[in-house]
């Protein structure tokens, strides 16, 4: 583990989720709101469904469009089916990865594939640089076992789904944001840290139990997400058996327009996809 002088990083801004729906009724977690995209840059948005009743979710997300970023869904547990107008599909189980680029446009629907039981997982929005929004669609679907755990001697456990963790390095690679996204777990009394990119935006968000970011004495609780500020090294130590999600990214530095399922650069381009999808 890096340990090697340098500035850790504090939290900045501390966001608790809050309850929200989407689809056709799915009932959310916001944990990262798109009016705050400015600020978190190149993130949008981050949602989190963890429900184990089945009104919460059985509607789903039926066929509805993209443009412009790319959406990531990570699952926790519980199954969901990806469908989309590419001709791509994919069966999201615990522990697996569907990295979508929307790019110039894409239609998809997100399908709960059980009628009751717990189905937790999370969608993160990244944004595209303005030379991609009108790119080609793409799609990965990443099977848990494709996704490489470092285990540390404390007892720590790194999920690297994209970007590396010291020697291990995940399966999505060459984004234009170059994100770094690690699911760790804590056991109780645990430490990590991790030398962060140079410049990048950083985020920990917390799964359960409870984390202690930085000298921060109040511990970050599930369902809360923290931005932090300007250093190298990200920091945690864990109160009791506790779980986080540390995502990174580079900025992108350029203006937002969104709307909706649709995030480009100016006003007109948002008409323009409204234009584009209608026809």
């Amino acid at each position: 583990m890096n340990t090697t002088v340098s500035r850790i990083r504090e939290i900045a801004h501390w966001f608790p989720g809050r309850a929200a729906e989407d689809g056709a009724g799915v009932k959310l977690t916001r944990l990262l709101d798109p009016q705050l995209a400015r600020q978190a840059d190149p993130f949008l948005m981050l949602d989190e469904f963890r429900s184990d009743q089945a009104q919460d979710y059985i509607a789903g997300f039926p066929p509805h469009p993209h443009r412009g970023f790319e959406t990531v869904t990570y699952m926790i547990d519980g199954r969901m089916r990806h469908r989309d107008n590419q001709g791509n599909q994919g069966d999201l189980g615990p522990g697996s990865v569907q990295w979508m680029t929307a790019a110039r446009g894409i239609v998809h629907e997100e399908m709960p594939q059980q009628e009751n039981g717990m189905l937790w997982g999370y969608q993160l929005w990244i944004n595209l640089p303005s030379a991609m929004k009108m790119g080609t669609p793409g799609y990965q679907d990443i099977e848990a076992e494709r996704i490489p755990e470092a285990r540390l001697d404390s007892g720590v456990r790194v999920r690297v789904i994209a970007g590396r963790f010291e020697d291990t390095i995940g399966p999505v690679a060459d984004r234009p944001t170059e994100p770094h996204y690690l699911d760790v777990q804590l056991p109780q009394g645990a430490r990590f840290a991790w030398v962060s990119p140079a410049g990048h935006t950083a985020f920990v968000q917390g799964v359960s139990g409870l984390t202690q970011v930085g000298s921060q004495i109040r511990p970050l609780r599930e369902r809360e997400l923290v931005m932090l500020g300007a250093g190298e090294r990200i920091e945690l130590s864990a109160e009791t058996d506790a779980r986080v999600l540390v995502i990174t990214g580079k900025p992108i530095g350029e203006p937002i327009a969104a709307y909706g399922p649709f995030v480009m650069n100016t006003p007109d381009e948002i008409r323009q996809a409204f234009d584009d999808f209608r026809s």
